[in-house]
């Protein structure tokens, strides 16, 4: 009997690999540029340095990936599946340290909590104590460098995981109720288990984000990959070796999204129930509505209100020289690159996740998986991977003109805003990626077997089915995406045209030169616009939640 024949790729299929490619290749032309013979400085790190970088940057990982589970699961099922004192409230307040970029916190932290900061000042004024009568927490340490990025990065878990606990069956938890489950069985038991995914997203988010992060690190002294990488690209002159070590650094997160994704096994986490009903949050009052309260309150606090007052105090009494009509194009560069670039970012997302769920092959997996390895990549090293494939594009295009027509096009892609929201793009596609993904697994495949009965193809079911059960996590893509353009700094330094300045660029050119104070006022506008995507997503998770 003959074989039969293999099932062609879909177009759909096809056209999830081709965008995913598109998108990887920035990131292709890193790992490609890593194979390079290794020299003298790469040879220098690995016999002096590299354990240190291996050790700082498992420690913050283990460290904020703790803090980020900790933190924003803990208070997603707070306010999702309990009734407490100003519950409303931290619904969204819990997601405004989002806002806050993490080095500014390391910024005004140092400034509170170092020798000559106001508190230590003040406990030696108040207990008449002298240096080295007393003991202190360094803030310029891997567990300052934990605590800054913890208290930036938790509101990714927080928020796909409330995404995720607002989307679940209020029947389940019913049932196990009737069992003789109590609050906290029902949470490790029916809550926790659902949500997994929507967790190990945003905690692969954090992480990512976390070991790409430099200006916190740098400013701590803390030695990990990505301070390695910078220090070799611009002090040492090796391109090859940063290179190497940003494969190094693509490889540790590759690694610990693939153990996550084979701890998860064959296990499916959508409900199977299609029963719904309204949420009927059980109330706390008491000591335990006080706790709820005080486990909210914490994080805003120390992660947004805190720092908010700090910024907001140096900008009321110096603030920025330009503040005014001058800053405001800084403000609408900002807001437009964000915008676009989220949109994009979110779109991409969408055709590649679906093209994984409809035929989640090798190749398939693999480009997804390489597309989405940008977020662990620092900033720099993916404007170096953009820059090389437009150059190329560039002096193709200006090379045949001349040949042709006699007529230099000089750089068409290179050094324009095109490059730059591609770059972002790429940056931050893993973030729009995990939200989509958390949402389609939490859709039961059985809806693609009906469309498919009713004749529906996979377009067709995807605008008319899946797009507006993913409602909830779109719009987490979107917001998460708008928000980290919105302070991302170095490919912004790197490939923007030279005429534009954004408000990251304004802050780090006022920070970098010990002028916080200054700086405050293109920090506060970062802040200040992201509160109104993050009061919008708020609103929207509870509308289109099933309770």
């Amino acid at each position: 009997m003959a074989r039969a024949a293999l099932r062609p790729p879909s177009a759909w299929t096809v056209a999830a690999v081709l965008v995913a490619l598109l998108v990887a290749s920035p990131i292709l032309a890193v790992l490609i540029g890593a194979l390079g013979p290794p020299g003298p400085a790469w040879q220098h790190i690995v016999g002096t340095v590299f354990a240190e970088f291996v050790l700082n940057s498992a420690l913050l990982a283990v460290g904020v990936g703790a803090f980020a589970i900790v933190i924003g699961t803990g208070t997603a099922w707070l306010v999702t599946m309990h009734e407490f004192p100003g519950r409303r409230i931290f619904e969204i307040a819990l997601l405004l340290p989002l806002a806050v970029p993490a080095y500014l916190m390391a910024y005004v932290y140092t400034d509170l909590l170092q020798f000559t900061g106001p508190v230590q000042t003040w406990l030696r004024a108040t207990f008449g104590w002298r240096w080295g009568e007393y003991w202190f927490p360094e803030i310029r340490s891997v567990g300052g460098a934990v605590a800054m990025l913890g208290l930036v990065l938790y509101p990714y878990v927080y928020l796909l995981a409330r995404a995720a606990f607002l989307e679940q069956s209020v029947c389940l938890a019913e049932v196990a109720r009737t069992l003789g489950c109590n609050r906290r069985q029902v949470f490790f038991r029916i809550g926790l288990p659902l949500a997994r995914p929507a967790i190990a997203a945003g905690t692969g988010l954090a992480l990512m984000e976390a070991l790409a992060d430099f200006g916190t690190v740098q400013h701590f002294a803390v030695r990990t990959f990505t301070t390695g990488i910078y220090q070799v690209w611009l002090t040492m002159g090796d391109r090859v070796a940063a290179l190497q070590l940003a494969a190094c650094l693509v490889g540790v997160v590759a690694l610990l999204l693939a153990l996550e994704r084979a701890a998860r096994g064959p296990r499916r986490f959508h409900n199977t129930s299609s029963r719904h009903q309204a949420l009927t949050r059980l109330p706390l009052g008491g000591a335990a509505g006080a706790a709820a309260m005080l486990a909210c309150a914490l994080p805003v606090l120390l992660g947004f209100l805190l720092p908010a007052h700090v910024l907001l105090r140096y900008a009321l009494t110096e603030g920025d020289p330009l503040f005014g009509p001058t800053i405001l194009p800084f403000a609408r560069n900002s807001l437009m690159l964000s915008a676009v670039a989220a949109l994009i970012a979110t779109a991409i997302a969408v055709v590649v996740a679906y093209g994984v769920r409809l035929r989640g092959g090798l190749a398939m997996r693999a480009a997804a998986r390489t597309a989405a390895m940008g977020y662990a990549i620092p900033g720099s090293v993916i404007a170096v991977g953009v820059l090389v494939p437009f150059g190329l594009f560039d002096n193709a295009v200006d090379a045949w003109m001349r040949a042709r027509f006699g007529v230099s096009t000089g750089l068409l892609l290179s050094g324009t805003m095109a490059a730059l929201v591609f770059a972002y793009v790429v940056r931050f596609l893993a973030v729009a990626l995990s939200a989509v993904e958390a949402g389609l697994a939490r859709i039961r495949p059985t809806v693609e077997d009906a469309a498919r009965v009713l004749g529906r193809g996979p377009g067709r079911t995807l605008l008319a089915v899946h797009l507006p059960l993913l409602r909830g996590s779109l719009l987490a893509a979107l917001l998460l995406v708008f928000v980290d353009t919105m302070k991302e700094l170095p490919a912004t330094l790197i490939v923007r045209p030279f005429d534009l300045d954004t408000l990251a660029v304004r802050v780090y050119n006022l920070a970098s030169d010990e002028r916080l104070a200054e700086a405050s006022t293109a920090a506060l506008l970062i802040v200040a616009v992201g509160l109104i995507p993050v009061a919008l997503l708020s609103r929207a998770m509870k509308r289109t939640g099933h309770g």
